[in-house]
């Protein structure tokens, strides 16, 4: 096995790696709602902007349009398309800096420019309002990545805070199978486990979790257990583990809990199954160390000092999830 020779090497591997960020919910923050904000300033809010992106080299960032429950019953698609369009707003004024992400094509252009990528994903099944057609709407719009629902149960599927496990709805497989045809990533995250297990069965596509860790460490109801891991592994998929603490651990979340983590799905469903996905912007405060965009090299500081090879750190930060969009999207 390789070994590191200090520092300066680790940081060097992890900028040549660069990290792919599977979750966060910063376009809440382009809206203004939440106070003043720049995203080409170093915020004093927050934890996600261009500086600190930049600083943590992280290369490709899933920015979530999150769906607040005051528009679930109604207002769901138009809260969608408004967050769509305070994105598109801050991003276009960005030109030389950050490039929305729509193709495998454009991936890779990504890789070898300067820029920062960026994927439009939708946390929230109720912005389709029921409705195939509003799904393909959105993907014209650019969005190439759909979390089925937040918790709760939703036309499409029962999340974790359902009170039944019902699974995925009729217009929820529907849903699923559209998705593989226009090239969607399949997020199984917040899901129940009936239809957890539903969508993998039913998916033709590798899937992803983009945000959560393992029941193991730390029994969360979003967390996976060992066998929803194995059921992603068998499927191709990938977790990003997340830097909340509540999915750490209950009493003492620390990074070196974080650590176990990453060690116990890396065991039980393969490195290849393993990814970063923060939740900043989505999370009150994310555990110490990994405090914002800016401080994510520290994780791969912590991935070193567990044993992990050169191979496996550059799966974890960004081969893994590469592998499953060239997969997925057009």
């Amino acid at each position: 096995m390789y070994i590191f020779t200090g520092e300066d090497e680790i940081l060097s591997y992890h900028f040549q790696c660069r990290v792919i960020d599977a979750h966060c919910d910063t376009v809440q923050n382009f809206t203004g709602e939440k106070g003043d904000y720049d995203f080409t300033s170093n915020n004093q809010c927050g934890h996600v902007d261009l500086p600190r992106l930049e600083a943590g080299g992280i290369k490709v960032q899933f920015f979530a349009l999150f769906i607040e429950e005051k528009f679930r019953v109604t207002g769901a698609f138009s809260r969608g398309f408004q967050l769509l369009e305070y994105y598109f707003s801050t991003i276009e004024k960005l030109t030389g800096q950050v490039e929305t992400i729509y193709s495998r094509k454009d991936l890779e252009k990504v890789k070898q420019s300067s820029k920062i990528g960026a994927l439009l994903t939708i946390e929230g099944g109720e912005a389709l309002e029921g409705s195939i057609q509003n799904l393909k709407e959105f993907f014209n719009l650019g969005v190439r990545g759909l979390g089925l629902t937040w918790n709760n149960q939703n036309q499409l599927a029962a999340g974790i805070s359902a009170n039944t496990d019902n699974g995925l709805t009729p217009l929820g497989k529907k849903v699923i199978k559209e998705m593989n045809r226009l090239g969607m990533l399949v997020d199984l995250a917040h899901l129940g486990t009936k239809g957890y297990n539903e969508a993998l069965d039913l998916t033709e596509s590798p899937a992803i979790v983009s945000h959560a860790n393992t029941k193991k460490i730390c029994d969360h109801p979003r967390n996976l257990s060992d066998a929803q891991l194995r059921c992603l592994k068998q499927n191709g998929g990938v977790v990003g583990m997340t830097f909340c603490p509540d999915f750490i651990h209950q009493a003492s979340p620390s990074m070196e809990k974080l650590l176990d983590h990453f060690e116990h799905v890396a065991g039980v469903a393969g490195v290849e199954s393993v990814g970063i996905g923060s939740d900043f912007d989505g999370i009150s405060y994310p555990v110490e160390g990994l405090d914002d965009a800016s401080y994510v090299p520290n994780l791969t500081r912590g991935l070193v000092s567990r044993g992990f090879s050169k191979d496996e750190i550059g799966k974890i930060l960004y081969g893994n999830f590469e592998r499953v969009l060239k997969a997925v999207m057009p």
